[in-house]
């Protein structure tokens, strides 16, 4: 294969009018559908209008952000007081109870009770954190409901200490901006969890206790679903214990009269003993929109790139036009790869951007990401409509009949996509072509983080490149199936 026969091939591409407007649609219909759902999403959330005496409509507030400008959960009751420069402090975890809300019995009105239950990550123990600003930095060592002891701190970071139990002892110490979390079993021999770096942290900062927990999380026919659940946790031994305690409920949620919080946290004293209950999740945020989302018309992009690719090379056996058998489909891979390249990577630059600036206003927050994954998506966009072009253009050297291999690409690349999305079984997405649709995946999975990780939820079993990789191995494995094939004519 030279650059002669590279040019060869973009010329008989170009000369074909129905391939290049093929090539023009798929690049225009993911730009068209992407920029309509960008100008018609709305979300609205209801809140209740003093003047009016009426719940009203507006777009819903942005996410809280958190210190590396992620979306956060940043919701539990704080018993605190504030500490200037260095300190510790220590506590006896005795207990950790919970209540969860069970769904109501199909056709019926609000439903049971809460039943005396804890999720896997509810937790309570000692922060110290910046004020009692959502978002702001922190760092936690944790009892946890089912995942032992953990130091945590801004949200994203986790270290995990012993299996847990009751009684548990817990002390966080602050030397300047660094944080030490501390267990026992037994209070005198302590072992070291975790430690945390919080840079630019102020000398007064908020020492206390906390109690946390994230909602009963289920699959529903409609997508995911979450349960109210709070725990509730019994501290002593608490040092120091002079200093007034204040006490905030840290992001609840109010009632649609903007003044009555909805499902309060609490606390009580007796003396060296403390109740703490609380409700939500102190975690990175998965409720939002992936940004990926904005790409939804790709899906028919990939269709008609794959149709101009395999026709591209079906055509020439109808007319016996191969000449180099080799070469000639190195050429043309090289064509409709860059040409698919662009037809994916060009709606992707415009859309995704116009998305982050068009859909906040009208209350849909696309769950915001660094540099690195903002630029992997649109990218990686052009990369899946490259390879996927590719790999049509082998199925239809080795197939030869055009609708035969179109059928067949379209099968090799959707269908385990759609089954995967329909629940049949997310390992389809490891093992098959499909799995490159994870290159636009711009969400995180944390360990730390309750959520329902399935690709419906857009989360791929695969990390983003190692996906992608599954795909580009088997175009090039039928890519040089088809070269060794052609070889032998």
């Amino acid at each position: 294969m030279d650059l002669f026969e590279i040019r060869a091939e973009w010329t008989k591409l170009r000369m074909s009018r129905v391939r290049v407007i093929g090539m023009v649609l798929a690049a225009l219909i993911p730009l068209a559908l992407g920029l309509t759902l960008a100008a018609t999403s709305r979300a609205t959330c209801g809140k209740f209008d003093i003047e009016k005496r009426d719940i009203v409509e507006e777009p819903c507030p942005p996410p809280v952000l958190g210190p590396g400008g992620q979306a956060v959960e940043d919701d539990f009751y704080f018993v605190h007081q504030p500490l200037r420069g260095d300190g510790s402090i220590a506590v006896r975890v005795n207990s950790m109870t919970g209540r969860i809300k069970e769904p109501p019995p199909p056709g019926t009105g609000g439903g049971p009770p809460p039943v005396p239950r804890l999720v896997p990550w509810a937790k309570a123990g000692v922060m110290v954190k910046d004020g009692v600003k959502q978002g702001s930095q922190y760092a936690a060592i944790m009892v946890t409901a089912q995942h032992g002891v953990r130091m945590q701190h801004n949200f994203t970071e986790d270290a995990a200490g012993s299996a847990g139990g009751y009684p548990r002892w817990l002390r966080l110490t602050r030397a300047g901006d660094t944080l030490t979390g501390f267990e026992s079993a037994d209070g005198r021999q302590w072992t070291e969890v975790g430690k945390a770096r919080l840079d630019g942290l102020p000398e007064m900062v908020e020492i206390g206790l906390f109690a946390a927990s994230p909602g009963a999380l289920t699959m529903g026919a409609g997508g995911p679903e979450e349960r109210f659940a709070e725990a509730t946790a019994v501290f002593d031994q608490v040092s120091p214990q002079d200093g007034t305690w204040k006490r905030d409920d840290i992001g609840v949620e109010l009632e649609l009269d903007g003044v009555t919080p909805h499902h309060p946290g609490s606390f009580s004293r007796s003396g060296d003993r403390f109740i703490v209950t609380g409700a939500g999740d102190i975690a990175p945020s998965t409720d939002g929109q992936p940004i990926e989302r904005t790409l939804i018309g790709g899906l028919v992009g990939l269709i008609l790139v794959i149709v101009v690719a395999v026709t591209f090379v079906t055509a020439e056996h109808r007319r016996g036009q191969i000449r180099r058998p080799g070469a000639n489909l190195a050429a043309k891979s090289v064509v409709i790869g860059t040409v698919a390249f662009l037809a994916g990577v060009i709606p992707a630059a415009v859309v995704v951007p116009a998305g982050l600036k068009m859909l906040p206003p009208k209350g849909v927050h696309p769950l915001p990401v660094g540099l690195p994954t903002y630029l992997q998506v649109i990218v990686g966009t052009g990369l899946l409509f490259a390879v996927v072009g590719v790999l049509s253009l082998a199925l239809g050297a080795l197939i030869k009949r055009g609708i035969v291999a179109i059928i067949a690409a379209v099968a090799v690349v959707f269908l385990p996509y759609v089954l995967a999305l329909a629940g049949v079984g997310a390992w389809l997405l490891v093992f098959t072509p499909a799995a490159g649709f994870a290159i636009q995946q711009s969400v995180r999975e944390y360990a730390h983080v309750q959520g329902i990780h399935l690709p419906i939820t857009g989360y791929f079993p695969l990390a983003p490149w190692a996906s992608f990789g599954v795909l580009c191995a088997y175009a090039a494995l039928v890519l040089g199936l088809a070269m060794w094939r052609r070889s032998r004519l």
